[in-house]
């Protein structure tokens, strides 16, 4: 009898675990304008340093929090000066204090940029664009498309790539 509690015990504090641990996920958001979508999780600050502790500087994210963060061109574009054919891509970045690395992969699907080492070779093109930062922190990953660009910002970072 002694096991059997023990056992349910165990299995009810696993159970109330992993329900808690879903409850965290961030939630997923898509913007759009007529020419482009992205679709991301939207991770919040929460007290939290960013960039530089936990996003690494010089390693790459999936810009965003759960699935990587996917945007979908419905024309042809040049981005951040390389073109890029229409369609759905996956956007990562390699954050640095100054200058930050956008890149588009062609696998899609993809959770986080765990196995982005794996996919590189699928990058589809790779750009560098100046960070700027924020006088006030943004709380929430917010993406922006103003027509000639692709915008996000979080924390005291904002990081915009041309569109044409």
């Amino acid at each position: 009898m002694k096991h059997l509690l023990l056992a349910t015990f165990f299995l009810a504090a696993t159970t109330l675990g992993f329900a808690q641990e879903k409850a965290k996920k961030s939630p997923k958001v898509s913007v759009e304008n007529k020419d482009m979508k992205v679709v991301y999780g939207q991770p919040s600050k929460n007290g939290r340093a960013i960039f530089g502790t936990l996003e690494p500087f010089g390693k790459v994210w999936r810009t965003g929090a759960n699935e990587a963060t996917e945007i979908t061109f419905n024309k042809d574009v040049v981005f951040g000066g390389k073109s890029v054919k229409a369609g759905t891509y996956t956007l990562f970045t390699i954050p640095d204090p100054k200058t930050w690395t956008v890149i588009l992969n062609s696998k899609l699907g993809q959770w986080g940029a765990y196995d982005y080492e794996k996919n590189k070779g699928q990058d589809v093109a790779s750009v560098k664009v100046a960070r700027e930062t924020l006088k006030t922190p943004v709380e929430k990953l917010t993406f922006t498309l103003p027509g000639n660009a692709v915008v996000f910002e979080w924390d005291d970072t904002k990081v915009t790539v041309p569109v044409k």
